[in-house]
């Protein structure tokens, strides 16, 4: 009766089990892989943010396959506000933009037409891989890497491959493993900038490498920047805005060189993950592009997903982002320091370098499998981390931690964890 692609073994693993058993049993829990900010104790304006739901152009429908105009606007705003397009001087890849509907900001906007809203970046993703991909057609993702490609991709009949992030002072792409990795039937590269969970930022020129690769061969390139405002540096002294001015990457949302997607949306940028408002850009050479966008724009028209109350009132959200970003960066920042200051004393332990996001991985003794030690700290100590095999890391050895926690909760979870 069902789909093979929904043949899934939905039995929970191990550690999902025994995590239901210990919250089902009313055991005390400290939850070191929290990722929701609205749980995390950040303060929103909430009169704003319910004013802009009360918007009475609400009531009238006017779809647009792309989204309403004004929404766009506004995310074209956001990209020209952070200075999307650098000089080339800075950064020859994303030196390209053309000015539509946000002139005359800290840098040329990206067109407004280039633009379609979504209700999440999954979504976004099952827009892209139903654009260039036939059923056994194959993406390349990022390993470390996220674990949700798996099912977004099997939905759309679409295989994955993977291209390994090697980590030698810091994390950085293996362009040789990537260039083997493709074969006649790949058609995207995926990077996500940062990763999730390393923290890697694709440098300069790993995004011109990356580029100068996809267009020989005619690849386009998925470019996931749901964690792009949240750079950090070990100079955590800095402030919020010096930090934003000296350490903002660039998108990849005005790159000239292969087709680009690039996905982004309100869920991370304003901690707003319940008002379901995202967003993909198209960029590349004319030719793909215009072909790319005709064909989007006839998925989108088909779904219409959307709806007028949040798109009219993203504007309004994306206002509000840089009161939550202030406050999360600030708290990533305590974490980080307090995660530091707690290693220093264990030897054995460490911490890999991380340049963004949400998350810190921990480099701790290969005794047993991560999911052993997860399941360890679980049962002996109450609190819950992530095992490093559910990113797809090399080996064991690595447990990734949210560092959104609030502190006092994270520094006692640490506490135990490194007493384990």
């Amino acid at each position: 009766m069902f789909a093979k692609r929904t043949d899934w073994n939905l039995e929970p693993n191990r550690l999902s089990a025994a995590l239901a058993a210990h919250r089902a049993a009313g055991k005390p829990l400290i939850d070191l892989t929290i990722s929701n900010p609205t749980e995390c104790g950040f303060r929103y304006n909430e009169e704003a943010i319910l004013a802009a739901l009360q918007n009475p152009a609400a009531l009238k429908y006017e779809p647009n396959p792309r989204g309403l105009l004004a929404a766009r606007e506004a995310v074209a705003r956001y990209y020209a506000e952070r200075g999307t397009a650098r000089s080339t001087a800075e950064d020859p890849a994303a030196a390209h933009g053309t000015e539509h509907g946000a002139a005359g900001l800290h840098g040329p906007a990206v067109p407004v037409e280039d633009i379609f809203l979504t209700t999440s970046t999954s979504e976004a993703y099952s827009y892209v891989f139903r654009t260039l991909c036939d059923p056994g057609d194959e993406i390349l993702i990022p390993e470390p890497g996220y674990p949700l490609f798996e099912f977004l991709a099997e939905i759309q009949d679409v295989r994955l491959a993977r291209y390994p992030l090697v980590y030698d002072h810091g994390w950085q792409i293996d362009f040789h493993a990537l260039a083997q990795a493709i074969t006649p039937r790949t058609r995207a590269v995926i990077v996500v900038h940062p990763n999730n969970p390393t923290g890697h930022f694709c440098k300069p020129r790993e995004m011109r490498e990356l580029h100068e690769i996809c267009a020989a061969r005619d690849l386009a390139i998925i470019a996931d920047e749901v964690f792009l405002d949240f750079a950090l540096h070990q100079n955590c002294a800095a402030t919020f805005a010096a930090r934003a001015r000296r350490f903002a990457p660039n998108s990849a949302a005005a790159s000239p060189g292969a087709l680009t997607f690039t996905l982004s949306g309100i869920s991370k940028i304003c901690g707003l993950p319940q008002m379901k408002a995202a967003w993909l850009v198209l960029s590349g050479p004319d030719s793909f592009k215009q072909a790319a966008l005709a064909r989007l724009e006839l998925i989108s028209d088909t779904y219409l997903s959307a709806n007028a109350p949040v798109q009219l009132a993203l504007p309004a959200f994306l206002e509000q982002r840089a009161g939550f970003q202030r406050q999360l960066l600030a708290r990533v920042t305590e974490n980080l320091r307090e995660l530091d200051r707690q290693l220093a004393q264990h030897k054995s332990c460490s911490r890999l370098e991380v340049e963004g996001g949400w998350n810190a991985v921990i480099r701790v003794p290969a005794t047993r499998p991560d999911e052993e030690l997860a399941l360890a700290l679980l049962e002996s100590k109450g609190v819950y981390v992530h095992p490093g095999h559910f990113y797809d890391f090399p080996g064991d050895g690595y447990l990734v931690v949210s560092l959104i926690a609030a502190p006092q909760t994270f520094a006692e979870g640490l506490s135990r964890l490194l007493q384990v």
